[in-house]
């Protein structure tokens, strides 16, 4: 006799799931000329430009067709990190600041990447659902942005705690003027390439059932 476990379509992580598809179920908006948004949530940063070792990347996105983020993150509300679950995700601007520090760091890495180039998708959420929703949303797609090209999303610490290491992303796109300030790593440009190069080669060929397995 087969047992199932009987599914709860309540159960945080299918509520979680249903919401990522909701993200990806928006249109992606341009980052350069991002309109003003209310709002906590999750969002997915999009590549399409001809940076060699992202050629994958943009076939995948190719044609408006979006299957492939290169990064994905949270923006939690104000008070969020402290505990203070239960707020209203539709106020502050939390959302359109993170994305808005995202462009900045693109744009700061002209010699290797131009702004034109991303789009996003974001999806205001209640705060309790943020971090499950961009867990869910990295495992799916494997980010190389969130791994292994880590320190996109890492904000300059501030005078006096430059010690650390500088991030690999800034390796592979230097021009954040506080990355330059940090430590410099013993990983190449070249090295860091060839890595991602080496783990795209490896996936599948982009088709639409990246998105939805039913490939619609």
């Amino acid at each position: 006799m087969r047992e199932f476990i009987p599914f709860n379509p309540l159960d945080r992580k299918n509520l979680a799931a249903s919401a990522a598809e909701a993200l990806l179920t928006t249109e992606p908006e341009a980052l350069d000329t991002l309109e003003p948004l209310m709002g906590a949530g999750v969002y997915a940063i999009y590549y399409s430009g001809g940076f060699a070792p992202y050629e994958w990347v943009r076939k995948a996105n190719e044609e408006g067709q979006w299957r492939a983020p290169i990064y994905v993150g949270k923006a939690i509300p104000k008070g969020g990190r402290k505990g203070g679950f239960g707020l209203d995700a539709a106020t502050g601007t939390s959302l359109l600041t993170r994305l808005r520090k995202h462009a900045e760091s693109i744009r700061a890495a002209s010699s290797t990447l131009d702004i034109a180039d991303f789009h996003c998708r974001f999806l205001v959420v209640d705060d309790i659902w943020i971090p499950l929703i961009e867990n869910l949303m990295i495992a799916r797609f494997a980010p190389i942005w969130n791994n292994p090209v880590e320190g996109f999303g890492n904000h300059d610490p501030g005078a006096g705690r430059y010690n650390g290491l500088r991030p690999r992303w800034d390796v592979l796109h230097p021009g954040r003027a506080w990355a330059d300030k940090c430590k410099q790593r013993s990983e190449t440009a070249e090295g860091i390439s060839g890595e991602v190069e080496a783990l795209l080669a490896a996936r599948p060929t982009p088709s639409n059932d990246m998105i939805h397995p039913d490939g619609s």
